[in-house]
């Protein structure tokens, strides 16, 4: 059973607790916190007003399924279901065995005037799958059951899967003909294949199989206009191509239904290194120059250096002995304070990812990189997925923890990162507290990058509060981010959160365009209301 409140499966063996080691490492940061009270299951159901939905055999107007299906996974829905603050709920939740009955339900929605939203795995972070505050009674049609492999054409290389596919069915139905999707982002564990398009999502190892975009061939998408069929070609110059129309398309213009993707075979191996740089400075020479010389990693992930020290002690746990000799043995060897960690990954034949290997060591020792011989990198795929879990034990101790993620080009990250990070490290400025901000790089192209800035803060004495410092925070990092040239999103979406900051990056003209688009395929706005587009074109 999921958890109503939180992230994962109530019985996960990803589930964490707050050990002490990282208990003291927060006081010291950002200083002792007081655990706020949390709202029961019930008392959130209490607040569920009467459905304003018509019966229908498809639907559930059942307060608990509207509940589970009132928020995503961000920092505010967090905030929202623990203090019990929710304003909204859909009115009715549907789960279609099969197309058909997408029809059927959109027909219902249309003939009565309803708001749709398309929900896969509710892993959103960006606001996707909440319910606005609307006249209009609102559906949401989970798509959990549409979860199988449908077609594999093997010789084509091409899975044609139900979009309500999970990360790990989709590689269980593929492993057992011997392939792969390769797409593993930070979410895999509970998000699907259809909102890995909806949301333009990015994999841990895009480097190797590529992102969400280059392996989606094709599909199907139930439109209030009727259904949208989108073959799978090769490749083609004939005009522009509708699978970018449909690609981070965030349920406005439809749902998808059926997902045909880019398969590969299984790898026959697979291993990750970690390497330690004397500075960041080094660290980002090294990263930039890998993927621009084209050597054939599947991942780099470059932390810098607070990030490098704050995940050795945060993964100590109680025993920060391995850490310190670890650290006393680097400083040995000219790698001390300012110390940045870079992981990166070999996929493929044994020989590709023997000679691959060696390559991206060489490089990395030539620039004074030193390798780790303890394991590190086969510690972080094995927790590989954990992170999100992190959020549950630090909300009960006090602590609020969120990230925001873009990407720049080469020459203009080293200063968009310090004014990234500046930005939010000072964003309570004005009420005395501390922040907590750290970067890593995880997406490099030959181009730039992208940044994942996590940040962490004491919630305060309330849940209003705490919602309070998310907005400041959240206003200031975007804001630099804007100021950096950056995209708003590099791998979750537009959702709610970021809709504001869209026209810097795609300008009035282009958010014009994407309007049209949406109207021409939903004339009364019923799709996903208030998502993707600002306020102003919802």
């Amino acid at each position: 059973m999921r958890l109503w409140n939180g992230w994962g499966n109530e019985n996960s063996e990803l589930l964490m607790e707050l050990n002490s080691g990282l208990r003291n490492l927060l006081q010291m940061l950002v200083g002792p916190a007081t655990p706020l009270g949390e709202a029961t299951l019930e008392q959130v159901m209490a607040k569920v007003p009467a459905s304003r939905a018509p019966a229908h055999p498809l639907i559930s107007t059942d307060p608990e399924i509207r509940v589970r299906h009132a928020r995503g996974q961000s920092l505010p829905d967090w905030l929202a279901m623990h203090s019990g603050d929710v304003d909204s709920f859909p009115d009715a939740v549907a789960l279609p065995e099969n197309s058909e009955q997408v029809r059927e339900l959109l027909r219902y929605a249309r003939d009565n005037n309803i708001d749709v939203i398309p929900y896969g795995g509710g892993t959103s972070v960006v606001g996707h799958i909440n319910p606005e505050i609307s006249p209009r009674p609102i559906l949401t049609i989970d798509m959990s059951t549409m979860n199988k492999l449908l077609h594999f054409d093997r010789e084509s290389q091409l899975a044609t899967f139900g979009a309500g596919t999970p990360g790990p069915e989709v590689e269980a139905q593929l492993q057992k003909e011997g392939y792969t999707l390769g797409h593993f982002p930070q979410s895999w564990e509970l998000s699907t294949v259809g909102g890995w398009v909806a949301s333009r999502s990015s994999g841990q190892q895009s480097l190797h199989y590529g992102r969400i975009e280059n392996m989606f061939a094709g599909g199907s998408i139930e439109t209030l206009a009727g259904t949208l069929d989108i073959p799978t070609i090769p490749a083609s110059s004939a005009g522009p191509d509708i699978r970018e129309m449909i690609l981070g398309s965030e349920g406005r213009m439809g749902i998808i239904t059926e997902v045909v993707v880019r398969v590969t075979k299984l790898p026959e191996k697979e291993s990750f290194q970690v390497v330690f740089f004397p500075s960041w400075e080094v660290g980002l020479q090294a990263a930039r120059e890998l993927i621009q010389q084209r050597i054939a990693l599947s991942m780099v992930r470059l932390s810098n250096p607070l990030e490098t020290t704050s995940l050795l002690y945060m993964g100590a746990g109680d025993d920060s002995s391995g850490v310190v000799a670890l650290e006393t043995a680097l400083a040995e060897k000219g790698i001390g304070a300012g110390k940045v960690m870079m992981t990166f990954g070999v996929t493929g034949s044994a020989r590709h990812c023997d000679m691959a290997k060696e390559m991206a060591l060489d490089h990395c020792t030539g620039l004074g990189g030193l390798a780790d011989q303890v394991g590190l990198g086969d510690n972080w795929a094995h927790g590989r997925f954990r992170a999100p879990y992190l959020r549950d034990p630090l909300g009960s101790a006090g602590y609020a923890v969120d990230t925001m993620e873009t990407a720049v080009d080469w020459s203009t990250l080293p200063q968009a990162v310090e004014n990234i990070e500046s930005a939010i490290r000072n964003g309570l400025a004005d009420e005395d507290e501390q922040v907590h901000a750290y970067t890593h790089l995880s997406h490099v192209y030959g181009q730039g990058s992208s940044i994942y800035t996590t940040y962490l803060f004491r919630l305060g004495d309330s849940y209003r509060q705490a919602m309070e410092r998310w907005h400041k925070l959240k206003a200031a990092g975007a804001n630099q981010i804007v100021a950096s040239g950056g995209t708003i999103s590099h791998q979750h979406g537009v959702g709610r959160d970021h809709r504001d900051y869209l026209v810097a990056e795609k300008g009035e003209l282009g958010l014009a365009a994407i309007n049209s688009l949406c109207q021409l395929f939903d004339p009364e706005s019923q799709m996903n209301p208030g998502k993707l587009l600002p306020d102003e074109l919802n």
